[in-house]
């Protein structure tokens, strides 16, 4: 404890009434030295006995418990501290410091180790949250342990009221370079079909022209070439509806840090602007009208739909002028705007002369190329008319036996089928039975759902880019109408229609990936009864290989523990996804080298300084207490404030004027005033 003495005071009239009696006896004051009138000598000394009167001055006697000041060290454990030896240099220079410090009996040392999975280096925001509940008088400043990259120093005016002084000791190699690629500005969605515009940038301390791939939903890699330092766009074709990643990746390069920066994606959600549907029905038929109705009924469908009532091959001479239906337009429809539907549906439809041969071997080249083909096939397709005697039937995945069985039968889900993202919702829902079924064999494609002997009944096949489905019955209006209990017709034209459209959640082999925090999730949807075996990539290029659980038939999961920012690679059975543990560009690998420049312009500010540390964070600066006003930093030092803070245990006070002392001398001068006046 410490014995202290002060003069005190408590204005009795609070401390605005005192400053204008103060005032007013400068004044009085004021107009002794110019005037010199005696009058304003006893005034302003009266006054000014009244001013002192008025403050209550006293002689306060205290007990001090002098407090220590606060001094916080704060280790930065963020992923760029990993690369080279920054991290034991770090963990050296901490551990000196540390016991330097603590051997001060007037510091209080506080410390703290940063959040190693923060987007970012957040060092101040670790400070600050440190020393909340230390009053600024108490501290004495702060040691930051780091390699320069720190992202939340304060600006404008919270970097005014910031704590200081602030002290740098940075590690790692300055002159070591890095590699890094990173995605400037990516657009959120896109049209489906429509071309989007990614802006990326490379950087590379040799600088010069770089490679850089590009690839979309893990397809094969478009190489290009791209200026080092600049922003570069890249056009990418949206391929499909719902979520489209972009991965970006650049070779190593002459120097590195670390390969996670490499390597970068985004996302970017694919908009249909609307699904463009032809639907030629061969003839007038019950299911003619489902089709057409269903398919009406989407707002996202523009529908083009056609009956044939008349084949050429019938004559009628009623004059052109005096029909009311239009011609077939087959050359506008398969020649010159083919390419503008997203999908074809052929309803028992005949040839009869009506699209030739060569137009149907368009529609073959057509979905080869990336288009969609339907075939709902009733009677005509057993027969001599039918389309899998046409150009039509390489890319088809079954064809007829000629046999039309008729008679009641209740479509099942095959093995497949139950295990296919088409029809699996659909199992255990009670489905009405059928009365007709075109036999046929598919030596291609998946079978999903059959007929009378297990004979297959609905088939869908990929053709190269394309993809095709097949219904070997004109039946499905019974479900529609209701009959022997209906079934979910509308629900399973929907989701083939999708498929067929390349939605992603209905793909029946897929693979999918999320890291987030500390664990990576996979899921595998396959037809089969086992799973591939399982590698997982990290973004320094480590591979794990986690174990398969099965979860259902065709499907299994599997899980990892993740340690790093960055994106990560799962492939098994020729499958690829790739998901990003944090954002696509991540803080910490944004400049891996070790500077001072950042963190230098705010330590000066605070009246600190950055200090640079050797390979193995020996060769720390000495360490100084200095007054609360003296520079707190040098060559080769560093000082942490005495701010001689202490606490009030007890404290005794004894007026200096009592009251009837000073109205009394008030008194006094007044009467000389009054004199000297009166003469």
């Amino acid at each position: 404890m410490i014995d202290a003495t002060r003069i005190g005071f408590d204005p009795f009239l609070g401390w605005p009434a005192l400053w204008i009696v103060v005032g007013v006896a400068a004044l009085a004051w004021l107009a002794y030295v110019f005037l010199r009138g005696r009058a304003a000598l006893t005034r302003g000394l009266g006054l000014t006995l009244l001013a002192a009167a008025l403050s209550n001055p006293s002689l306060v006697e205290e007990e001090r418990e002098p407090l220590p000041s606060v001094a916080a060290i704060v280790l930065d454990r963020s992923e760029s501290m990993q690369f080279g030896d920054r991290a034991s240099a770090a963990q050296t220079a901490f551990n000196d410091l540390k016991a330097k410090l603590e051997t001060d009996t007037s510091l209080e040392v506080r410390i703290l180790e940063s959040d190693p999975r923060d987007d970012g280096t957040h060092l101040y925001g670790a400070l600050e949250g440190l020393m909340a509940d230390v009053p600024r008088d108490r501290i004495a400043g702060a040691i930051l342990v780091t390699d320069g990259q720190v992202h939340d120093l304060p600006s404008g005016e919270a970097r005014d009221n910031a704590i200081g002084p602030v002290h740098g000791l940075v590690v790692g190699d300055p002159d070591r370079g890095d590699r890094r690629v990173q995605i400037v500005d990516a657009p959120n969605f896109g049209i489906v079909g429509e071309t989007a515009n990614l802006v990326v940038r490379v950087d590379d301390p040799d600088g010069g022209e770089i490679e850089v791939s590009v690839s979309l939903n893990g397809g094969t890699a478009e190489r290009v070439q791209v200026k080092a330092g600049e922003n570069t766009p890249l056009p990418i074709e949206i391929e499909r509806r719902g979520e489209n990643v972009i991965v970006v990746e650049v070779p190593p390069g002459r120097e590195e840090l670390t390969l996670a920066n490499n390597r970068t994606a985004a996302t970017l959600a694919g908009v249909r602007d609307r699904l463009r549907v032809l639907l030629v029905t061969g003839k007038p038929n019950q299911a003619g009208r489902v089709w057409r109705d269903l398919l009406k009924s989407d707002p996202s469908v523009d529908l083009v739909h056609f009956t044939i009532l008349r084949p050429p091959y019938k004559t009628d001479y009623t004059p052109p002028e005096e029909l009311a239906l239009i011609a077939f337009p087959t050359e506008e429809l398969f020649e010159d705007k083919l390419k503008d539907f997203d999908l074809i549906i052929f309803d028992q439809y005949e040839r009869r002369g009506v699209i030739t041969q060569s137009y149907l071997a368009n529609m073959a080249r057509y979905v080869a190329d990336g288009g969609a083909l339907l075939i709902a096939a009733g009677e005509p397709f057993a027969g001599p008319g039918s389309l899998a005697r046409s150009p039509l039937a390489s890319v088809l995945p079954a064809s007829p036996t000629g046999t039309i069985r008729t008679g009641e039968f209740v479509p099942q889900l095959t093995e497949a089928g139950k295990r296919h993202a088409v029809t699996s919702p659909l199992e255990g829902q009670t489905w009405g039975g059928w009365m007709r079924y075109i036999e046929a064999t598919a030596p291609a494609g998946d079978v999903l759902m059959s007929g009378p002997e297990g004979k297959p009944l609905l088939i869908v096949d990929r053709v190269e880019k394309g993809r095709v489905g097949m219904l070997m019955s004109d039946q499905i209006w019974l479900w529609a109408r209701g009959h022997d209990g209906g079934g979910p017709f509308s629900e399973l034209i929907r989701r083939v229609v999708h498929w067929m459209m390349k939605e992603p959640e209905l793909e029946e082999r897929r693979l999918s990936l999320t890291a987030e925090g500390d664990t990576a999730k996979m899921e595998l949807r396959t037809l089969l009864d086992s799973a591939p075996p399982l590698q997982l990539e990290t973004p320094e290029g480590r591979i794990i290989e986690p174990v398969w659980t099965q979860k259902a038939p065709g499907i299994f999961s599997a899980e990892a523990p993740i340690d790093q920012l960055g994106l990560y690679r799962a492939e098994a059975g020729g499958l690829e996804a790739v998901a990003l543990n944090g954002p696509a560009n991540p803080k910490e690998y944004a400049d891996l080298q070790s500077s001072t420049t950042i963190l230098e312009p705010f330590a000066n500010e605070t009246g600190g300084g950055v200090f640079r540390l050797n390979e193995a964070g020996t060769n720390l600066p000495d360490i100084r207490r200095v007054s609360a006003r003296a520079n707190a930093a040098g060559a080769g030092w560093l000082g942490l404030r005495e701010r001689g803070a202490y606490a009030v245990r007890s404290s005794t006070s004894q007026p200096l004027l009592p009251g009837i002392l000073a109205a009394g001398l008030l008194v006094i001068f007044l009467i000389l005033a009054w004199r000297r006046e009166g003469r």
